[in-house]
C-alpha cells in the first residue's frame, strides 16, 4: 500500500534528477521529487510544447485504489472528472463450464466489491487528459515558485543518452550531466524497440466508448471470450470505456461497421449489462509484452512503458508505472547513496513487478491456447476464485496496491 507520508528527506546533497517524458509517470515522479525532496535540482524534459492543451485527450484509464491516493496526495487528483470503480465483475462467454459440467452449474463469474473490502472504492476511471492536465498545472506551479530548482523543459525531446562517471549524460540540443536520470517515455506496444523480454500477442486491442441504456454506476465489466477479453469501464452520463481485444490475424472487427459492431457487442458482454445503445469510432492498437529484465542501467532508471508495456487484460500498466515512480522517490529520501538506492530499487520492485508481468502474459497468452478445456479450466478457476473469500481478497489487495 502506498503509505500516507513520505521519510524525512536525507536525498543526496544537490541531487541533478532529470525526468524524461511528461506523461502520467514522469509527471508523478517529477513532481513527487520536488515535492519530498527538497535539496534536489529536478528538470522535466517532454517533446510536446508546454502550451499544448492535453486536457482533452479522451483516452481512458483505469487507476488503482493506490494511485489515486498517491495523486490526492500531491494535490493532483480531479475528483469531478473520475467515476469511482465500486465494484469488479469478470465472467466469461459461453460456450464454457456449464456446456460441459451440465446446466446446474452457474456461469463462471467473480465478484469483486469495495464495500467487501473496506475501502470507499477499488479505484477510478479517468481520461488520459483529466489524469495529466492536474499533474502539469501542478508541476508548473511548483516550477514557478523555484525556477532555480525545478526546470521544465518542454518542447526538448531528448536526442541521446549515455553514461559518464558518477552520472549520465543527456542531449536535448546541449549536453547536460546529470545524477540520475529517470525515463518514463515510453510510448505504445507497436513503436517500441523490443527489450529483454518481449512477445507479440497478435492481438488488437479496439477503444473507444459505448452508451449503456442502464448503466450501473460504478461497476466494471470484464468478459473472458473465445476471441480475449473485452472491457467495459465505467465513465460519466451512462457512458463506459471499451477495450475490446480480438486476433490480428483473423480480425472480426476489423470489416465491420459501426453500427454491425455495435450489434456484436450486443452478445458479448454478460446479461447484466444490459444494452449497448451507442459506439463511438474505436481506434486499434497492437498488443504485446516489452519489458526491461532491470529497471536500472548504471544511473539510468526505466520506469512506466519505457520499463514495462503489458497486455491491458488486467488494466495494470500505468498503476505499475506509478508504483515504480513512488518506490523510486521514496527510496532516495531515504539514502545518500544514489548506487545503493538503486541496487536496492531493484530488489524492492521485484516482486511486483514481475508478478504483474507473469500474470497478464498468462492471461494474454491463454487465449491463443488450442488445448481442449482451456476455457474450462479458466471457469473452474473463476468459480473456485468466487467462492474463496480470502484468495479473493488477496487478490483485490493485490490489484489496489501491488505486492507490499
Amino acid at each position: 500500500m502506498l503509505r500516507n507520508n513520505l521519510p524525512p528527506a536525507t536525498e543526496p546533497a544537490g541531487l541533478n534528477l532529470a525526468v524524461i517524458g511528461a506523461g502520467p509517470v514522469g509527471l508523478t515522479l517529477a513532481l513527487q521529487a520536488a515535492q519530498a525532496l527538497p535539496g534536489a535540482r529536478v528538470s522535466l524534459f517532454d517533446a510536446r510544447p508546454a502550451d499544448k492543451d492535453v486536457s482533452g485527450d479522451p483516452r481512458t484509464l483505469a487507476l488503482s485504489l493506490g494511485s489515486v491516493q498517491l495523486l490526492q496526495r500531491l494535490d493532483a487528483w480531479n475528483a469531478e472528472a473520475a467515476q469511482r470503480i465500486l465494484e469488479v465483475h469478470v465472467s466469461q462467454q459461453p460456450p464454457s463450464l456449464p456446456a460441459l459440467l451440465g446446466a446446474w452449474m452457474p456461469e463462471p463469474e467473480v465478484r469483486i466489491r469495495a464495500i467487501d473490502e473496506a475501502v470507499p472504492m477499488l479505484g477510478a476511471v479517468l481520461s488520459y487528459g483529466a489524469i495529466v492536465a492536474p499533474l502539469q498545472r501542478v508541476w508548473l506551479a511548483a516550477a514557478a515558485r523555484e525556477p532555480q530548482r525545478l526546470a521544465t523543459r518542454f518542447g526538448t525531446p531528448v536526442a541521446a543518452m549515455k553514461p559518464v562517471a558518477g552520472g549520465v549524460e543527456i542531449d536535448a540540443g546541449i549536453a547536460e550531466r546529470f545524477d540520475l536520470a529517470v525515463v518514463a517515455e515510453g510510448g505504445v506496444f507497436s513503436d517500441q524497440l523490443r527489450k529483454g523480454v518481449s512477445h507479440d500477442y497478435r492481438q488488437t486491442a479496439w477503444v473507444g466508448t459505448v452508451q449503456l441504456a442502464n448503466p450501473r454506476p460504478g461497476v466494471a465489466y470484464e468478459r473472458f471470450t473465445r476471441h480475449g477479453p473485452a472491457a467495459l469501464l465505467p465513465l460519466k452520463d451512462g457512458r463506459a470505456g471499451l477495450v475490446w481485444c480480438v486476433p490480428s490475424d483473423d480480425d472480426p472487427v476489423a470489416e465491420l461497421t459501426e453500427p454491425q459492431r455495435l450489434a456484436v457487442l450486443n452478445t458479448v458482454f454478460h446479461a447484466e449489462v444490459g444494452a449497448l445503445t451507442a459506439l463511438s469510432p474505436l481506434k486499434r492498437f497492437a498488443l504485446g509484452l516489452n519489458a526491461e529484465r532491470s529497471l536500472t542501467d548504471g544511473r539510468a532508471v526505466r520506469i512506466g512503458n519505457a520499463a514495462q508495456t503489458l497486455h491491458p487484460v488486467a488494466g495494470q500498466g500505468l498503476n505499475l508505472g506509478l508504483r515504480d515512480a513512488f518506490e523510486l522517490v521514496r527510496a532516495l529520501g531515504s539514502s545518500q547513496d544514489v548506487d545503493a538506492v538503486l541496487r536496492r530499487l531493484e530488489w524492492k520492485r521485484g516482486p511486483d513487478r514481475w508478478a504483474m508481468i507473469a500474470a497478464t502474459d498468462f492471461l494474454a497468452r491463454s487465449f491463443t491456447w488450442q488445448v481442449p478445456g482451456a476455457g474450462a479450466a479458466r471457469g473452474l478457476g473463476m468459480v473456485a476464485l468466487q467462492k474463496l473469500r480470502p484468495v479473493k481478497s488477496a487478490l483485490a489487495r493485490q490489484m489496489m496496491f501491488g505486492s507490499r
